[in-house]
């Protein structure tokens, strides 16, 4: 006589991660402590040579639903993201990073919201804080509440509503049958494989955005730092602009196509100290003529203390002296000098700098 069935998993929580030793314990607690039957956790270690196993070894013996997988090489975030899926046993797949937090209740909440399977692919919302997790720099991300369908139909509805918020890879929790039947390998080295996955033809057919901040965002500590201008200058513009069947005028507003040539954008990537001499040649000069990144370069030059300080003016001008940009500016620039801290603590106090 045999036994009872074992219940299939509901949710396979996806966490690839890469010398985040001093992170992923409060990620993994932040599960934990909502964890229910029908979810399991796997955490993929691409290979890290911190102390990032002897951190989830304890978190492994307590809680069974964890399985941690660690390479024997690293092969990418992108590609450990899709080996993590590929271990998943769950009907659906969250990919979660290594440094950030769940609301409490948010697994429940996602399992509701994935109407006993019905969802191709779900967007959660979230919330952003600084690099200490204690201080909300934005409650939201999304412009709306509640819940929003979008089908095939809608796919450049979706596109505009979802871009921005892709941007971040923690909102996203997809049908594993949907990931695996879907071209992957092309997006290696984007860093943004989750959103090849999604926008590729044929369009996911049942999907939906819900307005609801489900996960805690660590500003300040993402390990692309010193790609920063590559990536948001070329990478995720051609991510976007390469997918077929969306208008152009929804990925314009997801992202420009060569947003480098905005003088307003550029000067915030110099304030940033992403942008200096250094981007101009690596990625303009040898690829561009002369009277088109003349601008470029005189940016290149402009002091960027007096741009780093200029930049949270603006911003607290703007209302935005409490947001993600402006924390940037102070805690992650190489340029935040005593004027721009001094300027900005009006609305964000004292604040610690993010890890180099």
């Amino acid at each position: 006589m045999s036994g009872p069935e074992t219940p299939p998993l509901l949710l396979s929580i996806c966490i690839a991660t890469y010398n985040r030793a001093g992170f992923i314990g409060r990620t993994l607690e932040s599960i934990i402590a909502q964890w229910s039957p029908g979810v399991e956790i796997v955490v993929v270690d691409g290979a890290s040579p911190d102390d990032t196993l002897a951190v989830v070894a304890p978190y492994v013996a307590r809680c069974p639903a964890i399985r941690y997988v660690r390479e024997s090489t690293n092969c990418g975030i992108d590609a450990d993201y899709d080996k993590a899926v590929g271990y998943a046993a769950g009907r659906h797949c969250w990919l979660l990073p290594d440094d950030d937090l769940l609301a409490p209740d948010a697994i429940d909440r996602v399992l509701t919201e994935l109407d006993g399977g019905a969802v191709d692919l779900l967007i959660v919302d979230s919330e952003v804080r600084d690099v200490t997790l204690c201080q909300i720099l934005e409650t939201r991300r999304l412009r709306f509440d509640g819940p929003r369908r979008y089908g095939p139909a809608d796919r450049d509805a979706f596109l505009r509503d979802a871009g921005y918020n892709l941007t971040f890879l923690g909102g996203v929790v997809i049908r594993r049958e949907a990931w695996t039947a879907r071209k992957r390998e092309p997006f290696f080295g984007s860093l943004f494989i989750h959103v090849g996955v999604i926008f590729q033809d044929p369009p996911l057919q049942n999907i939906m955005i819900l307005g609801e901040p489900l996960v805690r965002i660590r500003l300040g500590n993402a390990m692309w730092k010193p790609r920063t201008f590559e990536i948001w200058a070329f990478k995720w513009p051609a991510l976007i602009w390469s997918f077929s069947g969306y208008a152009d005028a929804a990925k314009q507003r997801v992202s420009p196509r060569e947003p480098w040539r905005n003088p307003v954008w550029l000067l915030f990537y110099r304030a940033m100290g992403a942008y200096s001499r250094r981007e101009y040649d690596l990625y303009l000069s040898q690829k561009y003529p002369l009277l088109s990144t003349f601008l470029p370069l005189l940016i290149a030059y402009f002091p960027g203390r007096t741009a780093n300080l200029v930049g949270v003016v603006l911003l607290s001008m703007l209302g935005r002296g409490k947001s993600g940009p402006c924390y940037d500016l102070i805690a992650s620039s190489i340029y935040s000098n005593r004027l721009s801290r001094l300027w900005a603590s009006v609305w964000l106090g004292d604040l610690a700098r993010s890890p180099a």
